[in-house]
């Protein structure tokens, strides 16, 4: 049984990973650590997971300790600039660590203080961490000690334009991106905006023009195309506890047959991407729960531009789902293991 450590488990997606690591057929929880609520027992936090060991509680969140506590992983479901921190000890100690902040997603420290506002608290060990979309990562990333597991808004985006931008099948140039999110994608907070009475019956779009995960998408996006890609993008909260749909519009640079036959290959043979046939829209009920992603793309005769539409599950395969599927492929599971 893979030994598994959950640092930063009373978040949503940290509550996600518990779930998912609970029931795990081949992993088990070593520790769920928490500065908040160390020493109360976790299903008493978590009282949904009936499964869980009546022994288990939340025990602190001491870097060092924890690195010294026999995970053979550990997930980091901590709020940027705080998982560096704990990353380094972890690392240092020879565990393998999945990150799922934006620590290490971004291969320049500077875009990162950019975006981010502060100094990256690590470039040296930035340099160790690949970032892996696990459909999309080039071979080889299995071997690495950390990893950076993408943000849930680019998840959505570079499921369908990737492929499309690699193939040369979409100008890279002028691409729109418009996004809706559920309220857990703002993270388990007390804010007045993200509560009930002022989401309900709302929509809003929030973070423009310099959302945070822009820096993100445009990276990878610039990868994707071998140039630089600056993109529009304009993420949206709407009043669902959980979902991301994702609408793209690119330039085509190919025929409609040509582009559904990429996006075909690109995840023949994959478990959690479903290529919809054109004309056919991705439905969020469809896929909320799940580590999938549904995706289609049509054509628009009257402007030239390729509509290409995505929905995920922001909590599993925008962030704890994602996180589990990349450690099965790290330790030589089944993907789908303790996912479907």
């Amino acid at each position: 049984m893979i030994k598994a450590g959950i640092i930063g488990a009373t978040g949503y997606s940290g509550e996600a990973l518990v779930r998912l690591i609970a029931r795990h057929p081949e992993a088990g929880l070593a520790f769920v650590a928490s500065r908040s609520e160390a020493g109360r027992p976790v299903g008493e936090a978590m009282p949904g997971l009936g499964d869980l060991p009546g022994d288990l509680v939340f025990c602190a969140a001491d870097p060092q300790a924890l690195a010294e506590a026999g995970a053979d992983v550990v997930f980091l479901a901590l709020p940027h600039g705080v998982a560096a921190g704990f990353a380094r000890p972890l690392y240092d100690a020879g565990v393998r660590v999945i990150d799922l902040s934006a620590d290490f997603r971004l291969g320049d420290p500077d875009v990162y203080a950019a975006y981010y506002g502060a100094d990256h608290p690590d470039p040296e060990l930035l340099a160790a961490a690949p970032y892996v979309l696990p459909e999309l990562a080039a071979p080889g990333w299995e071997s690495s000690r950390l990893i950076a597991c993408p943000g849930c808004y680019p998840t959505s985006v570079q499921l369908p334009l990737v492929p499309l931008l690699r193939a040369g099948l979409v100008e890279p140039e002028g691409i729109v991106i418009n996004s809706v999110s559920g309220v857990s994608g703002a993270g388990r907070k007390a804010n007045a905006f993200f509560s009930y009475c002022e989401r309900d019956n709302s929509v809003v779009a929030y973070g423009a023009p310099r959302h945070r995960h822009l820096s993100e998408i445009e990276e990878q996006l610039g990868a994707a195309a071998g140039r630089e890609v600056v993109v529009q993008f304009t993420p949206h909260l709407v009043p669902m506890a959980r979902g991301i749909a994702t609408t793209i519009v690119a330039r085509a640079a190919g025929s409609l047959a040509a582009a559904e036959e990429v996006l075909r290959a690109a995840y023949a043979g994959t478990p959690f991407v479903r290529v919809l046939p054109s004309g056919t829209f991705p439905d969020t009920r469809n896929v909320v729960h799940t580590n999938r992603c549904d995706l289609s793309i049509v054509h628009d005769a009257r402007t030239g531009a390729f509509i290409l539409t995505s929905v995920i599950d922001n909590l599993l395969k925008g962030a704890g789902g994602q996180a589990v599927q990349i450690c099965n492929r790290l330790f030589g599971l089944p993907e789908t293991s303790g996912l479907l």
